[in-house]
């Protein structure tokens, strides 16, 4: 039998990149995928159409995860279709760099909105559903600056490190109704974004690796996979970095 086999998943902002890879792993052990992003566009219809080949349920909806009523009732849809909600992995964001005192409140208010904000939405709209089944796993996609910080990045650390409080305070509030709460910490991973970078840049990132190179997005998904089945039933309220070593 497969790890998620009978299990609903939501994975945010999954239509590419690492949700995407989330999405795809999940779903190969079995679980049925509700996955939002902000539009369902040609890219979100071919992670569907991935997905469904997998053999399993899958459907693509349009969400501004930042917004609490919009939430709310994209979940309700979610369980309307699908019949319950087992795992919820919190991976929309967005970043908007630049130096703290450069740094404009509509660039400090959209990346904390998107990237924090659109977590507490949907754990706040699944945790009654999650309750009523007395078990669940939510996954918060924290990063390694969530921890360390990082210069340029204050929004982006600052709304990280959020994820990682959230996580910690809901596996406290929650567990006695079977449900937990991790956080995965990403270091430097090859998606779309990093391949804009430079050759000079990627090597000055893999300097500070210890194993010397990005991740993959499907290494993320391991973990994630790991946390969201019985494969780490008594684990909560931890945070996992997946950086290569950069972060110890």
């Amino acid at each position: 039998m497969k790890l998620l086999e009978g299990k609903v998943a939501i994975v945010t902002g999954a239509a590419r990149g690492i949700g995407k890879a989330i999405a795809l792993k999940l779903a190969s052990e079995g679980a049925d995928i509700a996955f939002t992003d902000l539009v369902i566009d040609e890219n979100a219809m071919n992670t569907q159409k991935e997905i469904e080949a997998l053999g399993v349920k899958a459907k693509g909806f349009a969400s501004n995860a930042a917004n609490f009523e919009e939430t709310h009732t994209v979940v309700a849809e979610i369980v309307k279709e699908f019949g319950r909600i087992d795992v919820l992995v919190n991976n929309a964001g967005i970043t908007k760099d630049g130096l703290m005192m450069r740094m404009s409140e509509g660039q400090w208010d959209a990346v904390i909105n998107v990237n924090l904000k659109s977590a507490f939405n949907f754990i706040h709209a699944c945790t009654p559903i999650m309750m009523k089944q007395k078990s669940g796993s939510i996954i918060n996609m924290s990063s390694v600056v969530g921890v360390s910080g990082n210069a340029g990045q204050a929004n982006y650390s600052a709304s990280k490190a959020g994820l990682i409080g959230l996580a910690k305070s809901v596996a406290k509030e929650l567990g006695s109704r079977g449900i937990r709460a991790n956080a995965i910490a990403p270091g430097f991973i090859e998606t779309e974004m990093t391949q804009a970078l430079t050759d000079e840049q990627r090597a000055k990132w893999n300097e500070v690796i210890p194993l010397r190179r990005g991740g993959s997005p499907n290494e993320v998904a391991k973990v994630t996979l790991f946390l969201a089945s019985d494969l780490s039933s008594y684990v909560s309220g931890q945070v996992i970095a997946v950086c290569g070593g950069m972060n110890t």
